[in-house]
């Protein structure tokens, strides 16, 4: 393959603003050189909508009229939007014709970008529905990645990917359900960034699977991406989903999670092989510790995506216009589509129930590292490959991805060099929900990018606004409270223990809640978890504590004390009665539940055999 071909560095947003700020360039200048860029290339598959020249010259005009036009955030910055999102006056189209319909109200999102000063220049192609890594599913002209070769460019993006890494625009707005926002920036040669669901708003995106979908971001550098998110990151009343973002990363020590290599599936591509694990090795040298990390159970959360019954969410949007103009709908999507009809309720509660126990043994490996490494993408294909095998070519393509948004994850696609054959190489930084600083961090010291770090706060303690609480029992991580503490907007300090003073008490019997009670002597230290949460959230998470817990300090093996959830006054004196069993030998509420279920299985077990 020919190395020269890749993506153009065309000017940041950063070095834009710049330019504007100095007198050296004009947002005039800036969208007359994207019209006459755009028109040069003609129909090639990155755009589906482009924003006439004089509509745009007449925007960036009015724009540089205004007086405190150059204050503004991303004054002049012109950016394209995925073609599922809704501007007003501009068609939503998906990539079917048929479908089509002029909105009256831009995204929230893209409102943002809009009021902040950026400048929209059009909307960008997808695979029809956003269904698809590929980028070949569309009734358009089919991209190709910037390598050329006739090589996919990934999708659903596919546009927003291309208008980047052909230096269209510094940035572009996308999506990612399943790996559509990070799949085409591995193979275009950029930066693509998979947000933490909730914290930029769906509001106005046309929802692919509601659940899980997430407005992402391609630039080519980390400083573009901070510029831009912290324009979008809002929080959305109008959006179930929303929350709010997570720390700033405080320059701690980084350990990354790699998985063995032979746990990592390249299809078959030695060469891709080769690079990544290159790639790899030069980890210590951005003072990145590493560590092993089991694998599989991404893999196995990964795998329910399209063969379980999340495929079927996608009909809660579409299934009317699938009965009534079938044909419409490019043919594999449509297969795709028809398939989701196969599966009942019983589907999804089954795989509903298998994805909460995996969250929760992932939820245990986040314990021992900070973020995890992966290929973003084991190997790549041409147009013709996909065609000819449209549905296993995609699996391939998400081998990686498809787990992020059902584990709840965050993640980044981090350009990483070329194969020995001059293929696009992308290293992908994982962390958990709202560790979004984190993932960045270490994506700009991968890319040798300068990036100003907050500092860790004096003595753990929480910042002005948030409050730390200790928690032991069913709002630990993965249990069955911890998304209370989620949608609140905390998240994990640490995983500790208290200080060698306590009980762990069982309370009831049917339905037992575990309680910390201190004790003058013979205590133990029992595993627990400190999370941040917004002050505000207190009184919320107090509404809703059992009437056998209370909130007062807990010591923690590091000196710390915490408020936390404690043994109610009721239940250290016996006054109510209550059944209480003290189960402090196990150390921690998880380490109890697994010998109770070991236990139960065993008994079912022998009972079988009897």
């Amino acid at each position: 393959m020919n190395s020269d071909l890749g993506p153009v560095l065309g000017p940041t947003v950063a070095e834009m603003l710049a330019a504007y700020r100095t007198g050296a360039s004009t947002p005039t200048a800036t969208v007359e050189a994207f019209s006459t860029v755009v028109a040069a290339r003609g129909d090639d598959g990155t755009w589906i909508t482009v924003v006439a020249r004089a509509e745009l010259l007449a925007a960036a005009a009015a724009l540089e009229a205004r007086p405190d036009a150059v204050s503004l955030p991303l004054y002049g910055i012109p950016f394209g939007v995925k073609d599922s999102i809704d501007v007003a006056g501009y068609p939503t189209t998906l990539a079917c014709p048929d479908y089509a319909y002029t909105p009256d109200s831009t995204a929230p999102a893209v409102q943002a970008l809009v009021d902040a000063g950026a400048i929209f220049v059009g909307k960008t192609s997808l695979d029809q529905f956003a269904t698809g890594l590929n980028g070949t599913r569309t009734p358009h002209p089919i991209p190709r990645s910037v390598y050329g070769n006739d090589m996919i460019s990934g999708g659903s993006s596919s546009g927003s990917a291309l208008a980047v890494a052909l230096g269209q625009v510094p940035f572009c707005v996308a999506t990612d359900t399943a790996g559509s926002g990070r799949v085409p920036a591995a193979l275009n040669g950029i930066v693509g960034y998979k947000p933490s669901r909730g914290l930029i708003s769906t509001v106005g995106l046309v929802p692919a699977c509601k659940s899980l979908d997430c407005i992402t971001l391609m630039a080519t550098t980390v400083e573009d991406l901070d510029l831009v998110f912290d324009v979008m990151c809002a929080e959305d009343p109008a959006d179930g989903w929303s929350r709010r973002r997570g720390e700033k990363f405080d320059g701690h020590e980084v350990t990354v999670g790699l998985p063995d290599l032979q746990q990592l599936d390249f299809f078959g591509d030695a060469a891709m092989f080769d690079a990544h694990s290159v790639a790899r090795r030069s980890l210590p040298q951005h003072g990145l510790r590493t560590t092993a990390v089991d694998l599989t159970p991404f893999l196995d959360a990964g795998s329910l995506l399209y063969q379980g019954p999340w495929v079927a969410e996608r009909l809660v949007e579409f299934d009317e216009f699938l009965s009534e103009q079938p044909d419409s709908i490019v043919p594999v999507v449509r297969e795709i589509f028809l398939g989701g009809r196969r599966y009942s309720a019983v589907d999804a509660f089954r795989a509903l129930q298998t994805l909460q126990d995996l969250r929760a043994r992932v939820a245990q490996l986040w314990t021992s590292m900070d973020v995890m490494i992966v290929p973003t993408i084991g190997t790549t294909f041409t147009v013709p490959e996909v065609l000819a095998d449209p549905i296993a070519c995609n699996t391939k393509l998400g081998h990686y991805t498809h787990f992020g948004n059902l584990l709840d994850l965050t993640a980044v696609a981090v350009p990483s060099g070329l194969t020995e054959d001059g293929r696009p190489v992308s290293l992908m930084v994982i962390g958990p929900a709202l560790a979004d600083d984190t993932i960045l961090a270490v994506a700009a010291r991968l890319l040798g990018e300068g990036r100003t770090v907050s500092p860790p706060l004096a003595g753990g303690e929480p910042a002005v606004g948030t409050i730390d609480i200790v928690v032991a029992g069913h709002h630990l991580s993965g249990e069955r409270a911890n998304p209370q503490l989620v949608e609140l907007g905390g998240s994990l300090v640490e995983a500790t223990c208290t200080a060698p003073t306590y009980t762990l008490l069982r309370i009831g019997t049917a339905d037992p809640t575990p309680g910390l009670l201190r004790v003058p002597f013979g205590g133990s230290a029992i595993d627990v978890e400190r999370w941040r949460l917004p002050a505000t959230s207190l009184a919320v998470l107090a509404g809703r504590m059992p009437a056998v817990l209370a909130l007062g300090r807990v010591l923690l093996a590091d000196g710390s004390d915490v408020l936390g959830y404690v043994c109610d006054a009721t239940v250290q004196t016996g006054a109510e009665g209550h059944i209480v069993d003290d189960i402090s030998e196990f150390g921690g509420w998880r380490a109890y539940s697994r010998a109770i279920n070991s236990a139960h299985d065993t008994s079912i077990a022998a009972q079988e055999i009897s």
